[in-house]
């Protein structure tokens, strides 16, 4: 008997769960009621419906109470699961692969490092095409992915590049399972030196464990001193060859293009030393999507890179909650594809929606099959993001919370041109921290124009919409004008999270200070049936105006406070001010006043936050 339900306990028993689970989740696994479990839940002090999807500490109290110990399983686990159920074995398959299954497979490579440190150049060189010239305010907005031939032990061979607009996006991926780099170039201008977004790169790096290669650019600039890189970076465990460490560090110039050779072969060589660089190349491909967009004419097109398999056109896949089947396949110059080995980083058209940048993909059996596992997936996610949204308020708090409005939310939308900058902006935009006082809460994102839709639900949350790269499509604009919804629209990642940083700060309530105006000596004591007691006063610092507040001093005492100074004369006349030195009649509507009492005035200003 549990809150006077009867309930049989579960002495200990493991029960594992997803994240965003209901109650009806729950009572399948125990075999009991859910409305049962409501009215537990009821007596722990937590209203929650059947239906209604739950954190990890609501479902931790509910089975501590009930003798059981909840497990809430990973997002990987539940998907490993959620395949193990359409018979999509994942570790079975791996392990009956032998050494002859595997082949060699080219390196994957992500470059990192400052801004304006020369990534994009340093690309650009290396793929000899310009994509810096068409970039706003030379950050790398769109991710995709790249493959270049050298020569290498005369032996011809490639390696494939992820172009991120930042280590962000590079760990937001990792987040969600995608380990998809081999190696990252780490680079450092020589002219420069090591700057904080340097060390951020770095840590991201290491925190993947990847090997590193260090690239130091700018070489052809004056004051660029290489050698002093190298020392910089042996205070981050990046000790060079040449002082007997294990990392490897180039000198080029992506403008001159000097040492861009010796790069690539610092980056081969690098692989062939720390890396098992093989996959199968004879089974269903599995990879991630680097980055999605939708394109007015194609539809969604998504850039992946296979990691092992061969992916074929006409295979039914799985991307996140897209699927759809390969209708066709081109490399990074257009040219048409039949399939695609392992690192091999192709764009797929054929996807009935845009998955997200870092979403893992996988070949299903058969179309079915495909749609129904991103149903399932796409089930789950809503479900999870439910419950995180759902703020945990007991009975005994509910009253008080409701009545205190303690928290302010700033609601946003973000629409962008591809995937791989929509999750590198929410990610930024995540990380903003202005205290408790106010909230950040993404309530919609997603790839495509600003729709009806969005404004709909901008204006039922009280959202702004944030576009980058983008416009609202026909009408929308007018829509969202007749609502009152905002529409911010930016091409530099930085300017949108210093906007939203600038509009939370302005969300918190403000800070008041007290400032002195001046102060006045009683010298005597005007008795007037018509205005009261009149404080004959000498003013000793600043000034004294009428109608600015004021407070009564004695012996350095507040004898009266939330005063005002109703009346100010000079002689017989009537003045707004009387400054330092000067003698004047006071009246502050307060009675009892004596000789050598101290009137000080003030003004309480709004004090800048930081």
């Amino acid at each position: 008997m549990v809150g006077g339900v009867q309930i049989p306990r579960g002495n200990g028993a493991e029960i594992r769960i997803r994240a965003g689970a209901s109650l009806a989740d729950f009572a399948d696994k125990i075999d009991v009621n859910p409305a049962s479990l409501v009215t537990v839940l009821f007596h722990l002090g937590e209203m929650a419906t059947a239906t209604q999807s739950l954190d990890e500490d609501t479902f931790a109290a509910l089975g501590a109470e009930l003798g059981y110990n909840v497990l809430i399983v990973s997002p990987e686990d539940e998907d490993k699961e959620l395949l193990e159920s359409f018979d999509i074995d994942l570790e079975g398959e791996l392990a009956e692969e032998t050494d002859e299954d595997l082949e060699a497979r080219p390196p994957v490579v992500t470059v990192m490092g400052h801004v304006d440190h020369g990534k994009t150049k340093l690309l650009d060189a290396i793929r000899s095409t310009d994509v810096v010239a068409g970039e706003a305010g030379g950050i790398t907005q769109h991710i995709g992915a790249y493959q270049v031939r050298v020569e290498h032990e005369a032996v011809d061979r490639a390696i494939t590049f992820i172009d991120t607009p930042g280590h962000e996006a590079f760990t937001a991926m990792r987040a969600r399972g995608a380990e998809v780099t081999d190696i990252a170039i780490l680079v450092v201008a020589a002219d420069d030196g090591v700057m904080p977004q340097t060390v951020e790169a770095l840590n991201h790096a290491q925190a993947a464990g990847v090997p590193i290669v260090v690239a130091v650019n700018k070489i052809d600039r004056e004051g660029s001193n290489p050698s002093k890189i190298r020392q910089q970076l042996t205070e981050f465990n990046l000790v060079a060859e040449e002082y007997g460490g294990e990392t490897m560090f180039v000198d080029v110039s992506a403008l001159k293009r000097i040492g861009i050779d010796q790069l690539l072969e610092a980056v081969l060589l690098t692989a062939d030393a720390a890396l098992d660089m093989r996959a199968n190349p004879d089974k269903d491909a599995r990879g991630v999507a680097i980055e999605a967009n939708l394109d007015k004419g194609r539809g969604p097109v998504a850039t992946v890179l296979v990691q092992s398999g061969t992916l074929h056109v006409g295979d039914a896949i799985v991307a996140g909650t897209a699927h759809g089947r390969v209708r066709a396949m081109f490399d990074e110059h257009g040219n048409a594809l039949p399939f695609a080995e392992p690192s091999r980083p192709v764009q797929v058209l054929g996807l009935t929606s845009v998955p997200r940048a870092g979403d893992t993909f996988l070949v299903a059996p058969d179309d079915r099959t495909a749609r129904q596992i991103a149903a399932k997936r796409e089930a789950a996610e809503r479900a999870a993001t439910l419950a995180k949204r759902r703020k945990r308020i007991s009975l005994e708090s509910f009253d008080e919370a409701l009545k205190q409005g303690k928290v302010e939310t700033l609601n946003l939308i973000i629409k962008g041109d591809v995937s791989g900058a929509v999750e590198a902006l929410e990610d930024a935009l995540l990380k903003i921290d202005v205290g408790e006082e106010v909230q950040l809460r993404i309530i919609h994102r997603g790839v495509g124009a600003i729709t009806q839709n969005d404004v709909n639900l901008a204006t039922v949350d009280n959202a702004v919409i944030i576009g980058f790269n983008v416009r609202p499509a026909e009408r929308v604009a007018e829509l969202a004008d007749r609502e009152g919804v905002e529409l911010k629209f930016y091409s530099v990642i930085y300017n949108a999270i210093e906007d939203v940083e600038a509009a939370l700060k302005g969300m918190l309530k403000p800070l008041f200070e007290e400032a002195q105006l001046g102060t006045a000596e009683i010298r005597q004591v005007f008795r007037s049936s018509k205005f009261g007691n009149i404080a004959g006063s000498l003013v000793r610092s600043g000034s004294i105006r009428r109608g600015a507040k004021a407070r009564l001093l004695r012996d350095g005492v507040v004898v009266a406070d939330n005063l005002e100074i109703q009346s100010l004369r000079r002689e017989k006349d009537d003045v707004t001010e009387v400054r330092d030195g000067f003698e004047c009649g006071i009246g502050i509507g307060y009675r009892e006043i004596r000789e050598g009492d101290l009137i000080e005035t003030f003004e309480v200003r709004e004090k800048p936050r930081d």
